[in-house]
C-alpha cells in the first residue's frame, strides 16, 4: 500500500479548486510554476493529471524530479509523485475529476484517452537515506 498524505493536507487539496505545482528541469535551475487541478478520491488519495499530455512542461519536469511542491492557500506542500497507471487508481482519479470539475471547460481534456497515462498519485516525500557521515560502523565479531 502506498503511503498517504496527512489528513490536513488531504483536506486542503480536497477543498482547493486549483493549486500551483512547482517543478524544476534541474536542481540548479529556478523553479517553474503552473496552475493545475488536484482531486482527492473517496479513499483519501490525492491525484493530478495533465490535460496537455505527457509533453507538457510541468509533467515532464515533475516526473523527472524526485519531489515537487504544491502551493495552495499560502501553504507549500512538498510531495513525491507516483505513476498511477493501474485501472483502479486511474478510474478513481477520473471519477474524482468528473465530480469536482463537472461542467468545467477543461474536463474533457482531463478525461481524454491520451492523457490517462499522465495520472499521478501524490504521496509523502520519502525520508532521506543516511549519508556516509550518518552511518556508524560496528564491526561484528
Amino acid at each position: 500500500m502506498t503511503d498517504r498524505l496527512p489528513g490536513d493536507v488531504i483536506g486542503l487539496l480536497r477543498d482547493a479548486r486549483e493549486v500551483d505545482i512547482e517543478t524544476r528541469p534541474a536542481p540548479d535551475v529556478p523553479p517553474h510554476r503552473t496552475t493545475i487541478w488536484v482531486v482527492v478520491d473517496d479513499q483519501g488519495r490525492a491525484f493530478i493529471r495533465t490535460y496537455r499530455g505527457p509533453g507538457s512542461r510541468w509533467y515532464r519536469e515533475a516526473t523527472a524530479a524526485p519531489a515537487v511542491a504544491l502551493l495552495s492557500q499560502g501553504q507549500r506542500i512538498e510531495v513525491a509523485l507516483e505513476p498511477a497507471t493501474d485501472p483502479e487508481r486511474v478510474e478513481a482519479c477520473s471519477q474524482a475529476l468528473r465530480t469536482k470539475y463537472a461542467g468545467a471547460g477543461g474536463l474533457r481534456g482531463m478525461l481524454a484517452a491520451e492523457n490517462i497515462p499522465t495520472t499521478l498519485e501524490l504521496v509523502p516525500v520519502p525520508p532521506e537515506p543516511p549519508t556516509g557521515s550518518d552511518v556508524v560502523y560496528s564491526p561484528s565479531g
